[in-house]
């Protein structure tokens, strides 16, 4: 009877799930690191997501900022970490496709060998924003002063070679008019300056610039997406206002240094698909604007594919320079 007891324990042993033989994860704090200040839209975007996550993992998801080269730094200080989970990247469009346009083998990472990705958390259009003060507040007359003033008219971005510098390149190109690029540190610094009268406009994230244009703190005149987000219903896009094809999105995503374990890989997955799903947090995402999240980390890494093709093919016909 004892054998037989024992002989049934050892199948038993060899028959427990696989998920035995790893160790349990998390087994302590996760970061997740941003590449902007506080106040932008990649820093609200990982508290909402890191916040659940806190709660799902029972381990502390801090979100860390890493500010400075339009998202880059935080890019190469991430790539440079153990792929083992602990720490974690919100990508975003500058890190890795307009970055890589720009920078081309300067860049000191490589946006596609150096990271595991691990699922898309938004996609949101930029609005055109000014101050509430200037007399300009659609795209027609914004165009228009830019012609009257040429070269005099401010723009702000959270830096060269970000999304909403771009957006302004393309905006320029297009509209056939020059304006001056202010590049800050992030959002954060820009949108102040912008509230503060120093610069007159922005092509600013929606999620970072949401809660301003709420406030009454700035003006929205257009976003940059073909549909209106469901977030902002009644500002018209740039198409609508006579930029046909005008698009220029931002947006943001997890993925890890290259080397993490598939196991690790396809539970994050899972769990950020659960949180994106949460009542709470979709309300909070139609907010900022920050929509078409979720998927496979198959379909994340394929749309960050496409997306470093459209931006290097932008930046080519554009003639699109930045300091190095």
């Amino acid at each position: 009877m004892q054998r037989r007891t024992l002989l049934q324990g050892a199948a038993a042993a060899i028959a427990l799930p696989s998920a035995w033989a790893q160790p349990a994860w998390p087994t302590g704090p996760v970061r997740v690191v941003v590449g902007f200040p506080p106040g932008g839209g990649t820093d609200a975007l990982a508290r909402v997501v890191g916040a659940k996550l806190t709660v799902m993992w029972n381990q502390q998801v801090i979100v860390e900022t890493k500010a400075g080269a339009a998202g880059l730094i935080a890019a190469e200080y991430t790539a440079q970490q153990p792929g083992d989970g602990s720490v974690l990247l919100m990508a975003h469009i500058n890190s890795h496709a307009l970055g890589p346009a720009l920078q081309g083998s300067k860049l000191r990472y490589n946006a596609e060998t150096d990271f595991t990705p691990l699922c898309l958390v938004g996609v949101t259009p930029n609005l055109l924003i000014a101050n509430p003060n200037v007399p300009n507040k659609s795209v027609a007359e914004v165009v228009a002063r830019c012609k009257a003033e040429p070269g005099k008219v401010a723009f702000a971005s959270a830096g060269q070679g970000s999304a909403q510098h771009l957006a302004l390149e393309m905006f320029k190109v297009q509209a056939k008019v020059d304006a001056i690029h202010v590049p800050y540190k992030g959002s954060g610094p820009a949108l102040t300056d912008l509230m503060g009268g120093q610069v007159q406009y922005s092509f600013e994230t929606m999620t970072s610039a949401t809660p301003h244009v709420k406030s009454g703190k700035v003006v929205a005149i257009a976003q940059t997406r073909l549909k209106r987000a469901k977030g902002h219903p009644t500002v018209p896009t740039m198409q609508e206002q006579g930029f046909e094809g005008f698009e220029a999105t931002t947006w943001y995503g997890l993925v890890a240094p290259k080397g993490l374990p598939a196991a690790i890989a396809d539970k994050i997955n899972r769990d950020v698909n659960t949180v994106l799903a949460m009542p709470d947090v979709l309300e909070k995402m139609d907010t900022y604007g920050a929509e078409d999240g979720g998927g496979t980390r198959e379909k994340f890494a394929q749309f960050i594919l496409s997306e470093q093709v459209k931006w290097a093919r932008v930046v080519k016909d554009g003639n699109v320079k930045v300091d190095s």
